[in-house]
Parts: structure tokens; sequence; C-alpha cells
């Protein structure tokens, strides 16, 4: 094999590397990614009541739908509402709980093919693309997925993160914001103060951000590998409840 050919399989192995990972990170159980659960779920209180989305939060954790909460059936909805930042975490299927579930299912139904409707352009060459109504974002080479889909944590209520095609100018790596007096590791501003960032805390916490989006350590740290400026972020749709 040549020394060209050899190059061109490598960026083939890696960009297939970074496919598998970005779905991985997704599937993977955020108390194995934020370091929670079971340690918090051992001493958080369980309530004995069923909750209005009951039957649910049942079928999208596994367990019988009968509407009925059952010792189980707390323990398996406090475990979730612990890795997601919900409060408070009592296995009560409220419709914060269920809100956060139904975005998880639309979020593992993305799969492989989160750009299956074609939304963001796949006409720009590498892109990072940002659905707002399911909170996901990615990096596409034209229309081949790069890395990701991984779930990320855009502007609350009156701070949205503004939609349309952008353009990363400016990349900061140990970034301190002197507005809101906090690290942003792995900034990349796309849009007037707009950025991909980390945080240290969970990407499911409410509200959201201040327009930002924010990600995961590992998430950010890619992001930050494989993207440079002049490259192309495509944010598109709306938060729930924004």
């Amino acid at each position: 094999m040549t020394s060209a050919a050899a190059s061109r399989a490598n960026v083939r192995a890696r960009r297939r590397l970074g496919v598998l990972l970005g779905a991985a990170v997704l599937a993977a159980p955020l108390s194995v990614a934020a370091g929670t659960g079971s340690a918090q779920a051992a001493t958080a209180p369980c309530t004995a009541g069923a909750g209005p989305y009951q039957k649910q939060a049942e079928r999208f954790l596994g367990r019988p739908v009968d509407g009925r909460q059952s010792a189980a059936d707390c323990r398996a909805i406090r475990d979730f509402q612990l890795d997601h930042a919900i409060s408070p975490a009592i296995g009560y299927a409220g419709p914060v709980t269920w809100g956060v579930m139904d975005l998880v299912a639309k979020q593992r139904a993305a799969g492989s093919n989160p750009n299956a409707g074609r939304t963001c352009p796949v006409n720009k060459g590498r892109i990072a693309c940002v659905d707002l109504t399911r909170q996901l974002s990615w990096i596409q080479d034209g229309s081949r997925l790069a890395f990701g889909p991984v779930p990320i944590r855009s502007g609350r209520d009156g701070y949205e993160t503004r939609t349309g095609l952008k353009r990363i100018y400016w990349r900061s790596v140990d970034h301190w914001s002197t507005i809101y007096k906090v690290r942003m590791p792995y900034s990349q501003f796309f849009d007037g103060g707009q950025a991909f960032h980390s945080i240290d805390g969970n990407v499911w916490s409410a509200p959201g951000s201040h327009g930002c989006v924010n990600m995961r350590r590992g998430d950010a740290k890619t992001y930050w590998s494989m993207l440079k400026n002049g490259d192309d972020v495509y944010v598109y749709g709306r938060k729930p409840g924004t």
C-alpha cells in the first residue's frame, strides 16, 4: 500500500471511530458519563404514589405497564431522575420527568442517521449541526456522519440559541466567561458570544444555558479536535419549553 493510500485509510478509520464513539456515548447511561447514579439513589427518598405519566415512564423504562407504582418502578424512575439531574428525584412520574424521557427517546431514535430529513445542509463540507428540538448535535462531512450525534443543552427561555447558518470565528480552549463568571472549556464561538463548550454539570439540568450549546466534556473535546475557525455551524428547530 502506498503512503497516500495508507493515509486515506487512516482518515476513513478515524471517521468510522468517531461515528461509533458518538453513538456509544449517546446510548450510555449518564450515570456512567457524569459519575452519578447508584450512590445518590441509595440515599434518595422514594414515593409510593403513581404520577400522571406512570404508564409512559414504565414503558420507556421497560417496566410492566400497569399504571401502578411499585417499589421497583419507583427505583427505576428515581435512578433516571438522578442520572438526568431532575429534581426532586423521588421516583414520581411527573411532566418534567416524562418530558426528558420523551426527549431521550427521540434522541435514541436518531441512531446513526440524525440528518435523515436532510435539514442540516449536505453541500457545505464539514459542518456542525445543532437540532434544538431534539437537543442533539453532530458533525458531518457532506452527507456523511463524522461524529455523533451527542446530547446538548441549548439556551433557556429568553436566552434562546439563535438559529440559522453560522461560522466558527473564535476558539478558546480554556475560556473564562467574564459575564457569567464560569469556566467554558473548549469554547468555539459561532454567533455573537454563543459557542460550543463543555460544562462541569449535567447537560440535562434545567432550565438551560444563556444561549451557548453546552456539551459533556468528552464531546466538547472531540468537537475541538475536529473543527476549526471558518467551519460552518447550522442551528435549527426549537428547544422544548422556549
